[in-house]
C-alpha cells in the first residue's frame, strides 16, 4: 500500500491549480519537510538517524515526482506556501512551459526533489564556488516508466550535474526507480553510460539549451559539464540535508520558505494535523474569494461594454 496519497485543488494548467500530500492515515503533509530523505530511516522528530544496513540499501532515498516524463508544464514544490504542495510555475503573470528541445518532446526523464534537502541561497559550495539556488535537490529519474506527478518513489542515486543557473549552484541529481525492471544493472554513472549510451550527452544538451526559446543564453556548468560519480552525489546529497535541518530548526535564514510541517516535532515550525487540514481550507478559500471577485469584475466590465 502507498505510504502517501495525492489530492487536486483547482483546475490543472490554472494559476490556481494545488496537488497536496496525504500519509496512509489521510492527513495533509508538506512534501518538502515531512517525506524522509531515506527510506531505510527510522524517523526520529522527522529526521532519518538509523544507519543503513549495507551499501545498497544506503543509496535509496525517498523522490518526489514533480514532471512526469515527455510533459512540458514547468511543476514544482511551492516552497513558498504552506504544506508546500505542486503547483505550476508561473513567471510574469503567464504559466511556465519549458520547450520542446529537438529531438525531444518536454522533459526527457521522470523530474522531482529529494524531499527534505536545500540547497542553501547564503552557503557558497566549496566545490562550485556558487550559492545554492534556495530549493530541494532536483532528480532525474532516468528509468523506463512515465511516472505520475505527485507519486514518491524509490530511487538509487547514480551521479549529478552541477548546473550553474544565473550564478547559483543548481544540482541535478542522475538516478533511476528501484523498482524498474533495469535497475539491477545500475550502480554509478559509468553504468548509465554502458547501458544508455547518449543519455547523459543528452541531458547536458538539454539543461545548456532549454533556457534558450525563453531568449535566455545558455547554461553554464561547473567541472566542464562532466557528470560526478554516486559517491560525490552522496555528499551532495548529505550536505543539502544538513542545511534542511538549519532551516527547519530556524538555525539559518530560510528568507520566504514556508517551513511548516506535521512530523519534526522538534521545528518550531512544526503543527498539528488540525492546523494543517484547517491551513489547506482556508488557502482555498482565498483562492475561492479571489475567483469569485475576479469573476465579477469581469462580468461588471462585460455589461459596461455591451451598454456602449
Amino acid at each position: 500500500m502507498a505510504l502517501y496519497r495525492t489530492e487536486e485543488r483547482g483546475q490543472p494548467h490554472s494559476p490556481d491549480y494545488r496537488l497536496f500530500f496525504k500519509n496512509v492515515a489521510g492527513h495533509y503533509i508538506s512534501p518538502f519537510h515531512d517525506i524522509p530523505l531515506k527510506v531505510d530511516s527510522e524517523e526520529e522528530n522527522g529526521i532519518p538517524t538509523k544507519r543503513a544496513r549495507n551499501d545498497e540499501y544506503e543509496n535509496v532515498f525517498n523522490m518526489v515526482v514533480e514532471v512526469p516524463r515527455w510533459t512540458n508544464a514547468k511543476m514544482e514544490i511551492a516552497t513558498k506556501e504552506p504544506l508546500n504542495p505542486i503547483k505550476q510555475d508561473v513567471k510574469d503573470g503567464k504559466l511556465r512551459y519549458v520547450a520542446n528541445i529537438f529531438p525531444h518532446k518536454g522533459y526527457i526523464w521522470n523530474y522531482g526533489a529529494l524531499p527534505q534537502t536545500w540547497e542553501d541561497p547564503h552557503r557558497k559550495d566549496k566545490s562550485t564556488d556558487c550559492c545554492g539556488d534556495n530549493d530541494p535537490i532536483d532528480v532525474c529519474e532516468i528509468g523506463s516508466k512515465v511516472l505520475s506527478r505527485g507519486e514518491v518513489v524509490h530511487v538509487k542515486i547514480l551521479g549529478v550535474l552541477a548546473l550553474i543557473d544565473q550564478g547559483e549552484t543548481d544540482w541535478k541529481l542522475i538516478a533511476i526507480n528501484v523498482n524498474d525492471p533495469e535497475a539491477s544493472k545500475f550502480h554509478d554513472i559509468e553504468d548509465v553510460k554502458k547501458y544508455k549510451p547518449g543519455y547523459l550527452e543528452a541531458t547536458l544538451n538539454w539543461f545548456r539549451f532549454y533556457k534558450i526559446p525563453e531568449g535566455k543564453p545558455e547554461n553554464q556548468f561547473a567541472f566542464n559539464g562532466e557528470f560526478k560519480n554516486k559517491a560525490f552525489a552522496l555528499e551532495v546529497i548529505k550536505s543539502t540535508h544538513e542545511c534542511w535541518k538549519a532551516l527547519l530548526m530556524d538555525k539559518c535564514d530560510g528568507g520566504a520558505i514556508n517551513c511548516t510541517n506535521v512530523q519534526v516535532c522538534d521545528s518550531p515550525f512544526h503543527c498539528s494535523e488540525e492546523e494543517a487540514r484547517s491551513l489547506v481550507e482556508s488557502e482555498n478559500e482565498n483562492k475561492l474569494r479571489a475567483a469569485r471577485k475576479h469573476l465579477k469584475i469581469v462580468c461588471l466590465i462585460k455589461g459596461l461594454v455591451s451598454r456602449t
